[in-house]
């Protein structure tokens, strides 16, 4: 996202650029700095009305004292205290915004990671002037900017008792609010905001210090004054209350500092209402506590740290967001959790992190980049750990523990080209692998799996990511040998038929690379030497019905191919989706290899709907060109149409399947199913050379219908269902792992 340093908007009434008014421009107000003014000397308010002359007679009459002389009062520590004729009492007020400690410090440095609000706390000072105020006819008031107390009269206030004068009452007549010069407010309706924040202050009510005190933080608080200065007036009527208030400038713009990934649409968003009226405090805080929010809802370490009003009604934020600094790795040792050198190299995790060096840092982001370093498989745990480095920035230290880097398996499974019972295709597997080849997260995998027919020796090398690309493309390397049941297209219809067995020698390489968010691609060059045999493990070409078993007419066909895949995996809060589309080209480099060419698509729908889950898929191919018999699709089964054998609906150069299931939670990990399937060759079954499907009676089309358990195991989901088909035989499949 691109900086959003020094941000401006304005209306094109008052452009940013333009110099404020000539006449008199209020100074620019520094927010933090307004409530630095404590309560101190407020006290004097009741303590000058109550000592001067005719004063102390509370609702008595104030005879005019024009000639009465200064007087002194004793002070509680032998001192005096002067006091002038007709000396109304005076006190001023300012405001100051004070952050409470935005930065939440972690071991003793400043990282930026709390919200701030703005209106936090009020002070109140108050000084009384060394001239006298006088009433005109009018009732205005006019008064000096008092000097500093001496000495002596310091003394006398500091042995008085706050808590005693904020309990002694002054009768008050009369309360005004006025500007700062003492006239009328210009707009009534911040005269009424005032007003209407009083709540102690009103007419004909007897009022301590603490009350008056509590009356100027609601008028501040009410957001739209920078300052409030209460004044006491001796009139004929009484004590007049006059508070002499300094409203907020009319915001006409904006200055952002600082925000770098902050959309400038969401500040312009935030404070487009505003603009042309009187700033308000309170507002500004919210907008301010929704900026932070949008930090927090996107994992960013940012905040609004200071807030400035400068002349002209310019608004100045400044944001500090916590940059990446430093990132580095620490090994533990998987037993003690003690520091311990590890056998990856560091820069093979660094290249796995979307986070980077200079970034603002995200939580969200940091949790992702966890998530991508635990499916590299070489790592038993990982955890983030940020902690403050210099000033707005912030160090990423990244806790690893690695698996053990290598070891033996064994496992087993079964068979899809076994029509016979599913005990005889269990199939048993062996297998070494090393998940962390030199250090670099790269893979060999060395396995034999063996069963009553089916055997496969795989040797496979995977480096994930190749080093030196920026795109994170693998290659993986494979060679294979293997041996699977031809029963699938060309199966035995009497017991004395032939029963071929499909090998395939096999070496290639693939290429595979993320395309786009929950997009990837794989590309490879795969060479194939397949023939059949039978059961004598002698050589064939054809089988018991006379159809031919290879394409060339020999023992064997070889293909070089070409293969393209593209996947899609997408993840959402009602289910899951996923698409896969897969292409084969063979390339006739020699006269005598095959030359064809085959497209295969499957696309899965998950959906929740409450406990239960709704499974929706579909698959279909075709394949034009010269390619071996055994290479048919083939319908029917555990994996595409229940309720018949494996490959006894059809095998042609097309096929088309369609199936819906309902899954719903039992008891602990066991779960109920309710399925239908439904398949087709799309007429394509004669198509295929020597037709093994039409000289097997296979129907070409068909569906099947029933139930079933699903079990959570290590292996997988355990699958065991019973299933009827449109012929209404009836057929129990068991499988291991999630349908294809």
């Amino acid at each position: 996202m691109a900086a959003n340093d020094d941000i401006r908007f304005t209306s094109l009434k008052l452009p940013l650029s333009s110099p404020p008014p000539p006449s008199s421009p209020p100074p620019p107000i520094d927010l933090p700095l307004l409530f630095t003014r404590t309560r101190n000397s407020f006290a004097q308010l009741i303590h000058s009305v109550k000592t001067r002359s005719g004063m102390e007679r509370l609702g008595s009459k104030f005879p005019p004292l024009p000639s009465r002389p200064p007087f002194r009062s004793r002070s509680t520590d032998g001192g005096s205290a002067t006091r002038c004729p007709k000396f109304p009492p005076l006190c001023w007020a300012s405001l100051s915004l004070t952050r409470p400690e935005l930065e939440s410090r972690k071991e003793g440095k400043g990282l930026l990671i709390g919200k701030s609000p703005l209106l936090c706390s009020a002070s109140l000072s108050l000084t009384r002037p060394d001239e006298s105020t006088q009433s005109g006819p009018e009732g205005r008031e006019n008064s000096t900017p008092p000097p500093p107390p001496p000495p002596q009269t310091q003394q006398h206030q500091k042995g008085h008792s706050a808590s005693r004068h904020d309990e002694e009452r002054v009768l008050i007549s009369e309360v005004l609010v006025r500007d700062r010069d003492g006239e009328e407010l210009e707009r009534k309706d911040l005269e009424m905001e005032a007003l209407a924040a009083l709540k102690a202050c009103r007419a004909n009510s007897a009022l301590t210090v603490r009350e008056v005190q509590e009356d100027v933080h609601r008028i501040i608080g009410s957001g739209y004054f920078c300052a409030c200065m209460p004044f006491a007036v001796d009139t004929r009527d009484g004590i007049r209350l006059v508070f002499r208030v300094e409203p907020n400038q009319d915001f006409q713009g904006l200055v952002c500092e600082g925000a770098n990934v902050l959309p400038a649409k969401f500040l312009e968003d935030s404070f487009r209402d505003g603009h042309g009226k009187v700033i308000n405090l309170r507002r500004l805080d919210k907008v301010i506590t929704s900026i932070n929010d949008w930090y927090m809802e996107r994992g960013l370490f940012g905040l609004v740290s200071s807030v400035e009003i400068l002349s002209g009604g310019i608004l100045r934020l400044q944001v500090s967001e916590a940059a990446v600094n430093n990132i580095s790795i620490r090994f533990l040792d998987r037993k003690t959790g003690e520091p311990t050198s590890g056998k990856t190299k560091p820069e093979t995790i660094l290249r796995q992190l979307t986070t980077k060096k200079g970034q603002v840092y995200s939580m969200l982001q940091g949790k992702r980049d966890v998530e991508t370093i635990l499916t590299m498989g070489i790592m038993e745990d990982v955890s983030i750990i940020p902690q403050p480095a210099d000033t707005g920035k912030v160090d990423i230290l990244m806790n690893v523990v690695e698996r053990p880097s290598g070891g033996f398996s064994a496992g087993g499974g079964i068979s899809s080209g076994i029509t016979s019972g599913p005990l005889s295709g269990l199939i048993g597997s062996f297998a070494y692998s090393h998940r962390n080849l030199f250090g670099r997260n790269q893979k060999l995998h060395v396995s034999l799996e063996r069963g009553q027919i089916d055997s496969i020796y795989r040797i496979n090398y995977t480096d994930p990511w190749i080093a030196g690309d920026d795109k994170r493309t693998s290659r993986m390397i494979t060679v294979q040998n293997a041996r699977t049941p031809g029963t699938l297209v060309h199966g035995k219809v009497h017991d004395e038929d032939i029963n071929p067995t499909i090998g395939r020698v096999t070496a290639g390489v693939e290429f595979s690379r993320p395309l786009r968010p929950k997009w990837s691609g794989t590309a490879g060059l795969i060479f194939q030497h397949a023939g059949a045999r039978n059961e004598k493990g002698e050589p064939i070409i054809k089988d018991c019905f006379g159809s031919p078993l290879t394409a060339s007419g020999k023992s064997h066909d070889d293909t070089l191919i070409a293969k393209f895949e593209t996947v899609y995996t997408g993840s959402g809060d009602h289910g899951s989706s996923m698409f896969v589309f897969n292409m084969e080209q063979g390339l006739p480099v020699l006269p005598e290899w095959l030359f064809f060419s085959r497209v295969n698509a499957r696309t899965r729908k998950e959906i929740e709907i409450g406990p239960a889950r709704l499974i929706l898929s579909l698959s279909g191919g075709h394949v034009v060109g010269n390619f071996s018999p055994h290479e048919a699709f083939t319908i029917g089964g555990t994996n595409n149409v229940r309720g018949y054998e494996e490959g006894a609906v059809g095998s042609g150069r097309s096929y088309a399947v369609g199936s819906g299931e309902i899954s719903f939670p039992m008891v602990g990990p066991v779960g109920g199913v309710i399925f239908g399937d439904y398949g087709t060759d799309l007429g394509s079954g004669p198509t295929v050379p020597g037709d093994p499907a039409g000289a097997r009676l296979k129907p070409g089309s068909g569906y099947g219908y029933g139930v079933g358990i699903r079990l959570d195991s290590p292996l997988g989901p355990l699958r065991l269902e019973y299933a009827f088909n449109d012929s209404q035989n009836k057929r129990f499949h068991f499988g291991v792992g999630h349908r294809n």
